[in-house]
């Protein structure tokens, strides 16, 4: 753009007829001369028009830069009157054009818009400059900053400053200025239609000094960025050097050599081709970095740790069945059932001939031997063994590990296990499984689902490794306390193995087999010095203990021994033989007794149920309790609210029954009962304890004592059927610990006593129930 002298044949004229060019996202300033290029159709008409009728034009921006063909309501009518110079036609279409600004003008009407814009114009008087000193002033000022900004443009052609310096004119100055700095089209049209002179001046030294802060910012932040690029290319001249010193003087530090020796190790670790590819992208980057710069540090640990992998190496797996049945009845006394759980998984194995099946879960209380049972497993096949935590795991990466574009990213558990035993087909095992949790952080289970799958774990990808790892002859093993806990599509993927509470039989086997030599080797003593006899040892366990597990045997076990070391080292005393007495001075008085005098008595209102529990099973007992009132019904001891709906269920039975209960009709209302059951601070709930309440509630209302020596378990209905309920092993082990007689249980569990220990069939008389009338004909005393 420049500007020009007042062309000659700008007419003076009172209005004008003549076609309108809309320019998009540009102004044009009187005295200007502007060249630009038109492809709209109705434009050019516009322009062939005006150059057969004087070439008269009327020139102003349209409002919407995004509109093809503004109508009239789009355009400015603020405007200048034109002069078209030159049409030079361009091939598909186009056109270049050259137009002299005359004068500002207005669009007084619009006469047509079809086949484009013609209106009817008028010349616009402007104010003319008031010619002060301050106006001078003004005028010079303006001068100087465009100069000095000229200074600072590199784009800006230098004839700017002579143009500029040669204008004596203010509103002319002003047009000339805001012409040639990068202005929005709405600020320029601004000036535009200032048509006081002294007015636009002031107005253009605002807009150029904004404009002279902007560009002093652009020139700072180019100044910067030539520092920056400055300052590499001399690190890069500077570490070019080093690296021909280090060569002079002989040291290995060129990472090229490295990467050769990277290539070669990849090589021979016969990967797929994506893997090497992969391999071989990260050590030609580690190639070209810097020996000091950390990400030549972070690339050196990821290739590292690549190829410490095990990709290929296995340990030699033994599928000798004898043998493994074997180590299995040397390292555990009992758990039969387990044992030919595993036995039968491990012949399937064989005969498949695959490496990749289902995953073992074993399932049990604490203390019961599932991860001893697991590293026995380990053993029987001759694979390596190695243990994974998974209790309060909360984090994804955990499993899966951190992406290494992070600060201190880490592979996951998986894989750093497979390298840590160094082979790829090892024994791992998952322990407490049940105990995940989860976050924000994500869901460690869920990432489990894919390593815990065969059909998917042949390409698990762990993010730190980004390269697909076989975990297909991973011979996993998972243990949990609670199987509720497992999510289910995690326990979907899982071969459940139940391992139940120890009897006394066999926890006095497992302490005389296994415990006391172990912490005999452990303590320092011997058989010699120390024994402990047959009868102390039952009193020990019965006594001293109460647990599904062993873990509080051993442990009273392991304090005998610390107290015999004392006696012998500072007593001088050569043998201690452990008696009942000895153990009642060594561990103190009993901590449980049997409730022998209770047994055999009867007692109102009190019913002895059967709880399962992740540690085990427990007994129960429920108390109720009547006193005078309007029939409300209180509940404690830290019930649920499935225990809570089964007193519900009771009491509504029982008012159903009534007269063949023998019970008053109007209880309800006259009576307020109070069941209760022990230990409150010990959460309940469960539908298994509605017989027992209802029985609990039978005996009180009816003053009939329950028999102390029976214990029961099941759920009902309020039609007094008996329903199945679970654990049924566990409970009647915790019946077997307490010395009760006679269990009753549903009918639908007659089943699950195949499962129940033989010496537990032994000791209690287990009583089948379909509906309450059995339950109550055998748990109530009647008068004969």
């Amino acid at each position: 753009m420049e500007i020009t002298e007042k062309a000659k044949d700008c007419e003076i004229y009172s209005e004008l007829t003549v076609p309108v060019v809309a320019l998009r996202g540009m102004v044009m300033f009187p005295s200007m001369l502007l060249h630009f290029d038109i492809g709209r159709k109705q434009s050019i008409l516009a322009l062939e028009e005006a150059m057969k009728n004087g070439q008269n034009v009327f020139v102003t921006a349209q409002k919407d830069v995004k509109l093809d063909e503004p109508n009239s309501d789009g355009i400015y009518s603020i405007g200048v009157s034109a002069k078209v110079r030159q049409i030079i036609h361009q091939p598909g279409g186009m056109a270049r054009a050259l137009v002299e600004g005359c004068h500002r003008a207005k669009i007084e009407e619009i006469v047509t818009v079809k086949p484009f814009i013609r209106a009817k114009i008028k010349p616009i008087q402007e104010i003319s400059s008031k010619k002060t000193v301050p106006c001078k002033a003004l005028s010079r000022k303006t001068k100087d900053m465009f100069v000095e900004y000229l200074n600072l443009s590199p784009r800006m052609p230098p004839d700017l400053v002579i143009g500029v310096h040669a204008i004596k004119d203010s509103g002319q100055l002003a047009d000339f200025i805001v012409s040639n700095i990068p202005l929005d089209f709405e600020e320029k049209q601004k000036i535009l239609e200032d048509f006081n002179e002294d007015s636009r001046l002031e107005k253009t030294i605002v807009y150029l000094a904004k404009e002279f802060d902007i560009l002093k910012i652009e020139n700072d932040l180019a100044n910067q960025l030539k520092d920056s690029i400055d300052r590499r290319q001399k690190e890069y001249f500077l570490r070019e050097q080093m690296k021909v010193i280090s060569e002079e003087l002989g040291e290995e530090d060129d990472p090229r050599l490295d990467a050769e020796k990277y290539k070669k190790k990849i090589k021979m670790l016969k990967l797929g081709k994506a893997s090497t590819e992969k391999l071989y992208e990260e050590v030609e980057r580690f190639s070209h970095m810097p020996v000091a710069s950390s990400e030549s540090g972070t690339i050196k640990n990821y290739l590292d740790f690549c190829i410490s992998l095990p990709w290929n190496k296995r340990s030699k797996e033994n599928c000798d069945i004898k043998k493994a049945e074997s180590i299995l009845a040397e390292d555990h006394y009992g758990l039969e059932d387990v044992k030919e759980r595993i036995i039968e998984f491990l012949a399937a194995r064989k005969l498949s001939k695959v490496s990749s099946s289902q995953i073992l879960c074993l399932v049990g209380p604490p203390g019961v031997g599932k991860t001893s049972v697991s590293e026995s497993l380990a053993r029987a096949i001759g694979k390596k063994y190695a243990r994974i935590s998974l209790g309060g795991l909360r984090d994804e990466a955990e499993i899966r590990g951190h992406r290494k574009t992070y600060v201190g990213a880490m592979p996951g558990r998986i894989i750093s296990t497979i390298k840590k035993v160094g082979v790829k087909n090892p024994l791992i095992l998952l322990d407490e499984i049940d105990k995940l949790s989860k976050d924000y952080h994500g869901d460690p289970g869920s990432a489990l689902l894919e390593t815990l799958d065969p059909e998917q774990n042949k390409a698990f990808c762990d993010h730190f490794v980004d390269l697909d790892f076989d975990l297909s002859e991973v011979f996993f093993v998972a243990t949990a306390n609670d199987r509720t806990k497992i999510p289910e599509p995690l326990a979907d993927r899982l071969e459940i193995i139940n391992l139940y509470s120890y009897t006394h039989e066999e926890k006095f086997n497992i302490a005389i087999k296994h415990l006391v030599p172990k912490q005999l080797k452990k303590s320092g003593l011997t058989s010699r010095n120390f024994v402990i006899q047959k009868p102390a040892l039952h009193t020990l366990i019965d006594g001293y203990t109460h647990e599904a597990g062993i873990r509080e045997l051993e442990r009273k076990i392991t304090s005998l021994m610390r107290k015999t070391a004392k006696l012998l080292v500072t007593e001088k005393e050569k043998k201690i033989k452990v008696d009942e007495k000895t153990l009642e001075k060594m561990l103190g008085p009993k901590k449980f007794k049997k409730e022998n005098k209770n047994k055999n008595k009867s007692e109102v209102g009190v019913v002895r149920g059967l709880a399962w529990t992740a540690v085990g099973g427990e007994t129960m007992p429920i108390e109720v309790s009547l006193m005078k009132g309007k029939g409300k019904v209180h509940v404690t001891g830290s019930l649920g609210e499935v225990m809570k709906e089964s007193a519900k269920l009771a009491v509504s039975y029982i008012r159903s029954n009534s007269e063949k209960l023998g019970i008053k009709s109007d209880f309800y209302i006259t009576t307020d009962i109070h069941i209760h059951a022990p230990e409150g601070a010990v959460p309940k709930d469960g539908p298994s304890a509605g017989v027992t309440m209802t029985t609990a509630l039978v005996s009180a209302l009816s003053s009939i004592p329950a028999r102390q020596d029976v214990a029961m378990t099941g759920e009902i209905t309020l039609k007094g059927h008996v329903l199945p309920i679970g654990g049924l092993k566990e409970k009647t082990m915790a019946a077997y610990r307490a010395g009760v007689k006679t269990v009753i249980i549903p009918s639908g569990n007659e089943s699950d006593l195949l499962k129940v220990d033989s010496s537990v069939k032994k000791a209690i008389n287990f009583v089948m129930a379909d509906n309450l009338d059995k339950v109550f004909k055998t748990a109530l005393v009647t008068s004969k």
